[in-house]
């Protein structure tokens, strides 16, 4: 791959969307680069795209993706184009590479693709992250540790908070809207506004 470190954002964003470093390029329609804010005060970054995501060519816009804006602006009260939200990997990755079932990135496709979001961290340089659900978390801590353990403690990537929380999918296939982990994953917003210094309803 050529060296991302001096990449500026426009030029990141064109090396990865002429990407062929693993193979998910073969089954993909779209590169899912990322979306919002380039000085966003707050990244959120999951595990890769999904069927929507790689048809839209946009991250989290599928069910998963409108759980999560209704956290961004309902809960949090910003809007979505003021955050940042990425993915470990740019590319959806299907099982058997059929196109049919989502599953997450493999170490090889994680190694290959992952240089775009570390460089997009720097960029950036926001001041929480938000990971979604174990690749990303396993990723950014260096960690075999399961998000249920994870989850709701503060972290630290190069410098930068990270909370990781349950990743929206996984709280749609775990009782939905009614899911009890969806208090979990409130409680772990609610630390990020308070580190943010952003006003919680309620208090």
């Amino acid at each position: 791959m050529k060296d991302l470190e001096a990449q500026d954002w426009e030029s990141l964003k064109a090396a990865a969307l002429a990407c062929r470093e693993c193979r998910l390029c073969e089954t993909r329609r779209t590169v899912v680069f990322g979306e919002g804010d380039p000085g966003a005060r707050v990244m959120f970054i999951g595990e890769g795209p999904g069927k929507t995501e790689d048809e839209t060519g946009r991250p989290f816009v599928g069910r998963a993706g409108e759980l999560l804006t209704r956290i961004i602006e309902n809960g949090m009260g910003l809007n979505r184009s003021d955050v940042y939200i990425a993915n470990v990997v740019k590319c959806r990755p299907t099982v058997d590479q059929k196109g049919t079932r989502d599953r997450p990135p493999d170490p090889e496709e994680t190694a290959a693709c992952s240089p775009y979001l570390v460089r997009q961290i720097e960029l950036i340089q926001p001041e929480v992250i938000v990971t979604l659900g174990n690749p990303s978390t396993r990723f950014l801590l260096n960690t075999s540790v399961g998000i249920t353990r994870l989850r709701g403690n503060w972290a630290e990537y190069r410098g930068i908070p990270v909370m990781p929380t349950y990743h929206p999918s996984y709280v749609l296939r775990n009782g939905g809207e009614k899911s009890p982990l969806r208090k979990d994953v409130w409680h772990d917003i609610q630390m990020v506004m308070n580190r943010l210094g952003l006003p919680v309803p309620g208090k």
